[in-house]
Parts: structure tokens; C-alpha cells; sequence
């Protein structure tokens, strides 16, 4: 039996496939990535927001066509879409066998097995449950990094957020269990652990009466092969001065924060339930920068939110300016039913949101070719990620760009090196967003 699986959104979202694959590959399932050969499709689906949404259906749709065909013998549906629309997706596409919900993808074999027997059905957990097969995973990143999901679903219910109807309270996998899967992995040749979750910043609170994500990091630098660790989603206003102290001191830890602040006008905000002020988001970046020079921030912003005026727009686009993030994306509002912010009054045309966020993704292009720009002359350490088909080149990262969602650096040599190999790199050039490095 072969099977494809199809993973959409986010990247706890392939943790979850990958625990899946493993699952599966232990029942002695062959893994393909060819449709036309598979016996089996599985989607992890994503619906955090509207382009998500439609991704995920679309997705649906195209290998329903294969299963209707007869050339694919069941269909199944996980992740959050399946979670959130579970009823939908049976009822308008007969082609589904099964429904997975989020909180249940620890029993994709006996959904294979029921789609295979030709049932039809939706099988859920309890949103807060927190499954943790015994399984090891199929790591499907390449090999040479890897995310560790530390918990799972969250508490702060954001206004225009859906994820804790979909994925539960915040519950955090006991450190235990996070070293062993750390050291599996590292065992396996991974040398960058990424961790990841709805949120990083409160780890262990809910378990350990206290936030454990600086001894979580300490724990995992002992670990022999890991050489990097990267945090993501870590909310400003959790952010410690013992965290600080942890990313400066540990050697292993990235001096790399991914910082989704969403706005910076103090009335957003409160409207998006977020519970920072513009200040404080000043306060936590100037002591980040001031304790840790070199530390790299990321952020995401939201445009359009219900309510949003021209002048709070401007005041964000002030705000950037200001703070000249390292990395930034920018998306438009996207009203999600069940929300409270779906249900406000002031909803912002399409073509304003657009405007606004080409507006601040055209004032952020100019501060990161600037520092790319900043770059050149530096010497730094990189990660071969692999070579660059046809020519005596290799691509990779620097500490400051995380797979998939930062930049690149393309180094020209004849020496021979392989993904996951380590290189100090000199920078000779900028390319937009990506660098240019000679060997040393």
C-alpha cells in the first residue's frame, strides 16, 4: 500500500504529518509523493485563515477527482479544517472517506483501516486532548533540521483567531518526553531543532505552575549534534528577562526571535484582544536589542482589522519605520466565522486592507535591503541547506533566517559540502533579501 500525504499550513502542522508518517511507515506502509501511484491520500488541513482555507478545499477537491476515478482506493481529511468543518466535508464531497479531526491524528491507522474496509465516518478526540504516540517520526524537512512542537493550542483568544475553538486550551508536552524526541532526532542527524507552538513564551506554566521555557533550552543545548536552536511565536509580553539571559548565554540558542505583534496602535490593540500597548512593544524590542546586539526579530502584522483608520495605518507604518524589524510579513484581516472580530461593525474594504499592506511590505523591503546591505564585510556562520544544480554554488542559512519564511545566502566554492554541514562564511554581496558569501 502507498500513500501520499499532503501537509498545508503551518509548520505544527507537519509535526503532527510526520508523527502521522510514522505511524504509518511502522505498519509498513510505503510513503510516494505521486498521486497517480497512491493507494491512499491523507491532507493535513489548514484553516487559519481565508487563503488557508481555500488551499485546503482546493487540495480536497483535486484528490477527490482521483478517488472518484477509482485510482485512489480512500480519502481521508485531518487537520484543522477537518476539525472545524467536519460535518461539511462528508456531506458536500461523497469522495472523503474519512474525517480526522486536529486533536485525533494519533489514530490515522484506524482511519486507513476503516476507509479501506469502505466506511465512512468523522473520528475526533476531545479538542483538549493531547495525543502523544509512542511513535517515531518521519522527519520530511530534509534532515539536517527539524521543529519540536512544545505545546499545543492556546489560551489568549485573540479576537480574530479561531485556533482555540479548533485546537484547545494551551496544554504543554512535559520536558521529559521533549528531551528524548530532541534526542531522537539529533540522533538521526538533525543539527537544528526548531521549536515551535501556538505559543513558546508560557511553556510548562500550565504543567509546572511556572514558564519552563529557559531550562526547556538549557536542557536541549546539552544535547550532542544539535548545533542550533530557534524560537518561534514567542509572544512580547511573556518574554522574561531569564529568557533573555538564557538566548545570550547558551551558546546553542539563535540570537533569533520570532515576535508576532499583529499592530502597534494601541487601540487595535484592545481590539484584538492583544494584551500589550505600543510602549511596551518598544520596551521589550529596545531591552531585546540592547542585551543581545545582534539578535535578529521577526514579526508578523495584521492590516484592514475592523476599525482600522487611516491614521492608526500610518501610525503602524510610523512604528516599522521605527523599529526597523529584521524580518517582517504582513497579512490582510481575514474575517473568520465564529470570531468576535467577524462580527464587528467598521469591516475594511479588500482594496484598502491591500493597499495598506502593500504600503508597509514596500517600507519594509527598503529597511531589509538596507541591512542585507549591513551584511557585506561580516564573516558568519552558515548551514549548507544544498548545492545549486548546474554551477560550484551551495545555498544556505545564516543564525538570522529560518527555513523557509527568511532569507538566503549563496556561496560560490569548489569544495565539495553537504546539507547540514556548518561553514564559516565572509558576506561580499547583498541580493535583495538574500546574501551573497565566499567560503573560509
Amino acid at each position: 500500500m502507498k500513500i501520499l500525504f499532503i501537509s498545508l499550513g503551518c509548520d505544527k502542522n507537519l509535526v503532527d504529518t510526520e508523527v502521522m508518517l510514522g505511524m504509518l511507515a511502522s505498519r509498513g506502509y510505503q510513503m510516494t509523493d505521486d498521486e497517480t501511484e497512491a493507494d491512499v491520500i491523507v491532507i493535513n488541513t489548514c484553516c487559519f485563515i481565508h487563503d488557508a482555507k481555500e488551499e485546503s478545499i482546493q487540495n480536497i477537491l483535486e484528490m477527490a477527482e482521483y478517488r472518484k476515478e477509482g485510482k485512489v482506493k480512500a480519502l481521508i481529511v485531518t487537520g484543522c479544517l477537518a476539525e472545524r468543518y467536519r460535518q461539511e466535508i462528508l456531506d458536500e464531497i461523497p469522495e472523503v472517506d474519512e474525517v480526522l479531526g486536529a486533536s485525533a491524528f494519533d489514530r490515522i491507522l484506524d482511519a486507513v483501516d476503516r476507509a479501506l474496509a469502505g466506511e465512512r465516518s468523522v473520528m475526533l478526540s476531545d479538542v483538549n486532548a493531547l495525543p502523544l504516540p509512542d511513535t517515531k517520526r518521519l522527519v520530511t524537512t530534509g534532515g539536517h533540521f527539524a521543529y519540536l512542537k512544545i505545546a499545543e493550542g492556546c489560551d489568549k483568544h485573540c479576537t480574530y483567531c479561531i485556533i482555540p475553538k479548533i485546537r484547545g486550551s494551551y496544554r504543554s508536552i512535559p520536558m521529559e518526553r521533549l528531551v528524548r524526541e530532541a534526542e531522537d532526532l539529533a540522533a538521526q542527524g538533525v543539527r537544528e531543532l526548531i521549536l515551535v507552538a501556538q505559543e513558546t513564551t508560557v511553556y510548562g506554566r500550565d504543567i509546572y505552575g511556572e514558564k519552563k521555557l529557559p531550562e526547556l533550552l538549557r536542557r536541549l543545548c546539552r544535547i550532542s549534534g544539535l548545533r542550533w536552536i530557534r524560537i518561534l511565536y514567542c509572544y512580547p509580553e511573556e518574554i522574561t528577562d531569564e529568557l533573555i539571559q538564557t538566548i545570550k548565554e547558551e551558546k546553542k540558542v539563535c540570537h533569533y526571535l520570532d515576535l508576532p505583534i499583529q499592530h502597534a496602535s494601541d487601540g487595535i490593540l484592545k481590539r484584538m484582544g492583544r494584551r500589550t500597548s505600543k510602549q511596551e512593544l518598544v520596551d521589550i524590542i529596545t531591552k531585546l536589542r540592547q542585551e543581545i546586539p545582534d539578535i535578529c526579530l521577526r514579526t508578523t502584522l495584521i492590516t484592514g482589522f475592523p476599525g482600522e483608520t487611516q491614521e492608526q495605518h500610518e501610525e503602524l507604518m510610523d512604528f516599522v519605520d521605527e523599529m526597523e524589524f529584521d524580518r517582517l510579513g504582513v497579512f490582510t484581516y481575514s474575517p473568520e466565522e465564529g470570531t468576535p472580530a467577524a462580527e464587528m461593525a467598521d469591516q475594511i474594504d479588500e482594496e484598502v486592507k491591500l493597499d495598506r499592506q502593500a504600503e508597509l511590505m514596500e517600507l519594509q523591503q527598503e529597511i531589509a535591503f538596507d541591512k542585507a546591505e549591513q551584511m557585506v564585510g561580516r564573516e558568519i556562520l552558515v548551514m549548507i541547506e544544498g548545492k545549486v544544480a548546474d554551477e560550484n554554488a551551495y545555498v544556505g542559512r545564516t543564525y538570522r533566517d529560518a527555513p523557509n519564511v527568511d532569507g538566503l545566502i549563496f556561496i560560490n566554492t569548489d569544495e565539495e559540502l553537504l546539507s547540514g554541514d556548518f561553514a564559516r562564511v565572509k558576506v561580499t554581496g547583498a541580493l535583495d533579501y538574500d546574501l551573497i558569501g565566499e567560503l573560509l
